[in-house]
């Protein structure tokens, strides 16, 4: 019993572990696949309504495809923070600083979640008629959101990650394979409902 507990550990470790480098290479291998649009997903924004590094690279990153012609329009997505600003909101403030059109970005304040910004880009692209689009967001983050977006129907998503790292990042790519599971099963109850 006890030798079969030790096997079992380690094949769930070793799964683990080869999961989590699948994140990391998938996260960090941008197809450079021209699309659409691209969704540039949120993260914090200070109380002052600055951009956290995390949040200026994702845009400096989604910027950069537009800039290049790889994508026709950018979204933003992000809900309100405690900080009281909304994501979306202040994402694109910053983008039409940088030159980008009022007409080439749409805004989604009510992205609270991977899932949400996926739904919300589902409804939003009916209405432009797009048919491709690239996520950006962190490395360790591609790999969950381009799933969930598979699931919601979209058939030709691709990833470009933001050129930030922080010393937190191994603990985030611990919780996406939590993650990548649990956003899975909560899409296969959500369709068998």
């Amino acid at each position: 019993m006890k030798k079969a507990l030790k096997y079992l550990i380690a094949i769930g470790l070793l799964g683990f572990t080869t999961h989590a480098i699948a994140i990391i290479i998938d996260g960090l291998t941008d197809e450079g696949t021209p699309a659409d649009v691209a969704v540039v997903l949120g993260s914090k924004v200070s109380e002052d309504g600055t951009l956290s590094p995390r949040l200026e690279a994702r845009l400096k990153q989604g910027y950069e495809l537009y800039r290049t012609g790889q994508v026709k329009m950018l979204m933003v997505s992000g809900g309100t923070g405690k900080e009281g600003h909304p994501e979306g909101t202040v994402m694109a403030n910053y983008l039409e600083l940088w030159g980008v059109p009022k007409d080439d970005i749409i805004v989604d304040d009510y992205g609270n979640n991977t899932y949400q910004t996926a739904q919300n880009t589902r409804e939003l692209l009916k209405i432009h008629s797009f048919e491709s689009v690239v996520v950006v967001t962190q490395y360790f983050h591609i790999s969950r959101t381009k799933m969930i977006y598979r699931k919601l129907g979209f058939e030709n998503v691709t990833g470009a990650h933001a050129r930030h790292f922080e010393w937190r990042d191994p603990y985030s790519i611990l919780r996406e394979v939590v993650g990548y599971y649990s956003y899975l099963l909560k899409i296969v109850r959500l369709r068998s409902n």
